[in-house]
């Protein structure tokens, strides 16, 4: 029996760049306390959302990420004193670099979840998994070397 490509049905790839000591954390307590979000989120732990190299971001979108989002520490609350201000910096950046090569903004996302939110880790990861499912599969940055 063969399968159709049209008949599957769009399950978003999201890769979620997550900081060790809250969003982590947050992602944990969601767990524990029940709370679900599709399983189609790649969790990556980082040790503070300044880690986080652009060009992960980018690496992510070839390898197929059809959605990225980074969670940090609340501004003002990093456990290396400033670094997701770094962070925010560096992603406006990129946001706009993303932009001109023709990513929709909707796809990168930064959010500020402590080890405390695991209802809001959970709400922002099924609500981002909407946005990307409505956006529909990321075709821009395919690694086309591989393609027959």
């Amino acid at each position: 029996m063969q399968i159709n490509e049209n008949d599957k049905e769009f399950k978003p790839l999201i890769v979620a760049f997550c900081c060790n000591w809250c969003s982590y954390a947050g992602a944990d307590l969601a767990g524990s306390s029940r709370l679900s979000y599709p399983a189609n989120v790649k969790v990556i732990r980082v040790p503070c959302s300044c880690r986080v190299n652009p060009m992960f971001i980018l690496r992510a979108f070839q390898r197929g990420a059809d959605g990225v989002i980074i969670a940090g520490c609340h501004p003002g609350d990093c456990h290396y004193t400033s670094g997701n201000y770094f962070a925010r910096r560096r992603m406006t950046l990129l946001f706009s670099m993303l932009d001109y090569m023709g990513i929709e903004k909707g796809r990168t996302r930064v959010e500020w979840i402590s080890a405390a939110e695991g209802a809001k880790f959970s709400a922002t990861m099924n609500e981002f998994v909407e946005t990307i499912h409505n956006l529909g599969p990321n075709k821009k940055l395919e690694d086309l070397r591989c393609k027959e």
